[in-house]
């Protein structure tokens, strides 16, 4: 049985986007209540009856929610332009050695907005 768990974590931090134009509002320092869902896919494994423990995501992620966690993203090596898109990857780069059957990471600044992002490699296309 092929699965996929997703668990959502939150993060408050600033940003702002240098690569913008000087009138937009994204240029200016702001804020976000970020929100992260991690999703994994797999085949359940027919002993235990799961693909894997959701705390076992949750103790891959920590360390990175830690990073971010009332921090100002620009100064986060590798976040210097830190858009949902670029923080997706960022997330992705580091999550990816712990979780190897990770399948997208979700970044949504706002209730309305988000990205999703499913790797580099082509069986995530």
């Amino acid at each position: 049985m092929r699965v996929e768990l997703a668990k959502t974590f939150t993060f408050e931090a600033a940003h702002h986007l240098p690569h913008v134009p000087p009138h937009h509002k994204c240029r200016r320092l702001h804020g976000h209540s970020y929100r992260v869902e991690i999703v994994v896919r797999g085949e359940v494994d027919p002993e235990l009856g799961w693909l894997m423990d959701f705390d076992a995501i949750r103790q891959a992620f920590e360390p990175i929610r830690q990073q971010l966690d009332h921090y100002y993203l620009n100064d986060i090596p590798g976040l210097e332009n830190p858009t949902s898109e670029i923080l997706a990857r960022w997330i992705w780069e580091r999550l990816a050695p712990a979780l190897p059957c990770l399948y997208r990471v979700s970044i949504a600044e706002t209730c309305t907005s988000a990205c999703h992002y499913y790797g580099e490699a082509p069986d995530n296309a």
